[in-house]
């Protein structure tokens, strides 16, 4: 990918951010990390949303100036980050929606519609408070592990910015991954954030993680093992095909339909030998939770908004290299850390172009 630099629509996007969220359902969020043999871990995910999020490559610098938003678009505190992050963002700002830092930490903001419920920013310390959009830049600048981050969230405040004249603000919670294989969600809920360690590795989106773990039980007799046949009054009724022992697996696009089946993928899929080889299987994974325009409609009177997966992203978390495709490039782009001038004082950017038509196969000559 080519990079640009820009400023991002740093006054005018927060309240384009909001009005976006505002008007778009997003609830098909999906992400989750896998462990090569070697001890690597690579995490995916896809963000789906029923509104083009403008989603650009950004690489934002170490040391880089930041700053949290407050009421009606104002800057609020700033800090300079330690590490530098690769990853998409959305509508031109300078924030990360889903990224990897220098550290091997990465992470994702996925949509948490009824139960999200930040700070009051009037009592809030406004030394300390962030956007819900804030949270991940802030995080992904700062810490080098999940464990870091959980360290620090007592010193921070994620707080409820209204838009005034649609009286919302997004609901979000927060997947985060290292390179040691720890994984971390952070939820918040009632002005207070709710912390879990995830040893599934997997997330979606509502109702709150710990339902989802508990949700699990309905599903224990599932297996990636096929089913026996069944003996009845003499007779045997065996399987019709392959796949009898997930019978039952859900299908639907719901998030709890699809934390079941992304916990069921990445369980039961044949770890690889290397974080390469471990891409390949992520992309395979996240191929089953690809949502195309008009499987997921907003209403039967809307024809012409749908909700879709926008993106798709892998994060190789001991190599340093974050990999995207998008609705209309299927092809896998990377943005290799370990290769990138990683100081400077402005975020760069990269469009992520369609592809024009099918790249013909080459045959060697005879």
């Amino acid at each position: 990918m080519s990079f640009r630099n820009t400023l991002g629509r740093i006054v005018a996007a927060p309240l384009a951010l909001s009005l976006a969220l505002a008007l778009a359902p997003a609830e098909a969020c999906t992400s989750f990390l896998l462990r090569a043999a070697d001890g690597s871990a690579v995490y995916g995910r896809t963000l789906e949303f029923g509104f083009p999020l403008e989603s650009e490559a950004i690489v934002i610098p170490r040391h880089y100036a930041a700053r949290a938003t407050v009421a009606e678009g104002k800057p609020g505190w700033g800090w300079k980050s330690r590490y530098a992050i690769a990853g998409l963002n959305a509508f031109g700002l300078p924030v990360v929606v889903d990224g990897l830092n220098e550290k091997g930490l990465a992470g994702g903001i996925l949509y948490f519609p009824g139960f999200a419920g930040y700070a009051d920013p009037n009592s809030a310390d406004p030394g300390h408070a962030l956007a819900p959009w804030d949270f991940l830049t802030w995080a992904l600048g700062n810490f080098a592990s999940v464990a870091e981050v959980r360290a620090a969230l007592d010193t921070i405040t994620i707080v409820d910015l209204v838009q005034p004249t649609l009286g919302v603000v997004p609901p979000f919670h927060y997947a985060l991954h290292d390179a040691s294989g720890a994984s971390l969600v952070v939820e918040p809920i009632g002005g207070r954030l709710k912390v879990y360690d995830n040893p599934l590795g997997v997330m979606t989106n509502a109702p709150s993680f710990d339902w989802h773990l508990t949700n699990l039980r309905n599903y224990v007799k599932l297996s990636p093992v096929d089913a026996p046949p069944l003996k009845i009054a003499g007779e045997s009724f065996a399987p019709l095909g392959a796949g009898s022992g997930l019978l039952g697996v859900p299908g639907d696009p719901t998030p709890p339909s699809r934390f079941v089946r992304a916990v069921g993928l990445t369980l039961s899929a044949e770890p690889q030998k290397t974080a390469a080889e471990t891409v390949r299987l992520a992309e395979h994974i996240l191929n089953n939770f690809d949502i195309p325009m008009g499987l997921v409609r907003v209403s039967p009177q809307e024809t012409s908004r749908f909700e879709y997966t926008q993106w798709s992203s892998i994060a190789d978390l001991a190599g340093r290299v974050y990999y995207v495709k998008s609705y209309d490039n299927q092809a896998l782009r990377s943005i290799d850390l370990t290769k990138l001038e990683l100081e400077g004082r402005s975020v760069r950017a990269a469009p992520l172009r369609p592809s024009s038509r099918a790249a013909p196969v080459e045959f060697p000559k005879r």
